[in-house]
């Protein structure tokens, strides 16, 4: 175990959490995630850079490991980079969340004809959040195949994480247009920005000021690997504070170059005060997906 489990548990002594709720955990079938792997080992084009993993273990001592960090809650985030491939990803993480109760049940999608019924099937299901990778997709989010998706997903109130930010390395249809185009026709859309709008911190946050539902996550924010090519903005501080109810904690666990607690380190960095940092790691979560 490569992580200071002992600060972790510091922490949230600390601050008096019952935990932490990460919003941006990948869990997939192991074929898949070894390919992203490899994927991050090549330096492969959408990354610009090789991006070591951290945790690279078998499920379940990557489960043991998250949980011992005191992680309460957290996602299995799965993304299609192709058509007829977000359904059978769905069955798995509906099957993965039956068999593990700590994990936000997570569905996704792919703009593609059957889109709208596999995403209804698994809202039926319980999905309790949805990822989105506008990067790897390839895709533009305003694709008229995923108006029904929104409007499921808007009608629902379900949460989706999606990254579209132009960071590690810009996609086609990545930046803030291509949402704001989405949330021009879907006001009320909860979407979390992904690590913030990578680089594009400025942009998204502008966004929010428009869209009172759409939240951030912290995931790979302010740590040392993504400050050496985007750091965030010093101007957006205020925003930081005035947002405080709409940041949610995330990591990208396992896919990370770093150790956990340096997650946790570089919010605290920050100085924006214990009640931020409750609320970002536990609090804003917790109310998001009704976790007592």
């Amino acid at each position: 175990m490569t992580d200071d489990t002992g600060y972790l548990s510091g922490f949230r002594t600390r601050l008096g959490l019952p935990g932490i709720i990460d919003v941006h955990t990948h869990f997939m079938p192991d074929q898949v995630l070894r390919k992203v792997w490899a994927y991050f080992d090549s330096a492969g084009p959408l990354l610009g850079r090789s991006i070591p993993v951290t945790y690279r273990d078998d499920e379940q001592v990557r489960l043991k490991t998250l949980r011992s960090f005191g992680v309460r809650a957290f996602t299995a985030l799965v993304y299609p980079h192709k058509p007829d491939m977000a359904a059978w990803l769905n069955e798995w993480t509906a099957d993965f969340a039956e068999h593990t109760p700590d994990c936000l049940h997570t569905a996704t999608f792919f703009p593609e004809p059957a889109a709208a019924d596999y995403i209804a099937t698994a809202i039926e299901r319980g999905a309790r959040v949805c990822k989105a990778h506008v990067q790897v997709g390839g895709y533009h989010p305003a694709d008229p195949l995923l108006d029904p998706v929104w409007g499921l997903l808007e009608d629902a109130q379900i949460p989706i994480v999606i990254h579209c930010g132009s960071g590690p390395a810009s996609g086609v249809h990545t930046g803030p247009e291509p949402v704001a185009a989405v949330l021009r026709r879907f006001p009320r859309l909860p979407l979390i920005i992904a690590h913030m709008g990578t680089p594009e911190y400025t942009e998204f946050l502008d966004l929010a000021e428009d869209y009172p539902e759409v939240r951030f996550d912290t995931t790979m924010v302010w740590t040392d690997f993504t400050e050496a090519d985007a750091p965030f903005p010093s101007h957006e501080r205020e925003r930081l504070h005035r947002f405080a109810d709409r940041i949610l904690f995330g990591s990208d666990f396992p896919n990370m170059p770093h150790s956990y607690d340096h997650s946790i380190q570089v919010l605290e960095r920050l100085a924006l005060g214990d009640r931020w940092l409750r609320q970002v790691c536990y609090q804003n979560a917790a109310t998001l997906f009704g976790i007592e």
